[in-house]
């Protein structure tokens, strides 16, 4: 999956992402699932999350979404409102594309390797 902040503005520092990463990790195990490989730039971030069919992609994404959008608020308050204003962090889209016929190491290694270096 991969999720871009409201109007692609890059609100994303190291650690805003670690944090988001802890946040997205708890939400999966909330539902059942696993975050199997997180990654992002200060624009975007990467998610390769392994679920069961039992579990709605929609519900899953709008809870990803929802709980890291109030928390990175919470926690990073001065720093978000510089980027984003208004009440939405995320934009309301979201690419979501199965990988059941990649290898796993090929598609975790894609998502490692999306930071741009410095």
């Amino acid at each position: 999956m991969v999720f871009t902040p409201k109007y692609r503005r890059g609100p994303f520092t190291d650690d805003i992402l670690k944090r988001c990463e802890a946040v997205m990790r708890d939400v999966c195990a909330d539902f059942g699932t696993e975050l199997r490989e997180f990654n992002g730039e200060h624009d975007h971030v990467h998610l390769l999350v392994h679920y069961p069919p039992k579990v709605a992609l929609s519900r899953l994404v709008g809870s990803l979404k929802g709980v890291s959008a109030r928390r990175l608020r919470q926690e990073f308050p001065d720093h978000i409102r510089k980027y984003l204003w208004g009440e939405h962090f995320w934009s309301p889209s979201y690419f979501a594309a199965s990988c059941g016929g990649a290898p796993l190491a090929v598609v975790k290694e894609y998502i490692a390797n999306q930071k741009r270096p410095d």
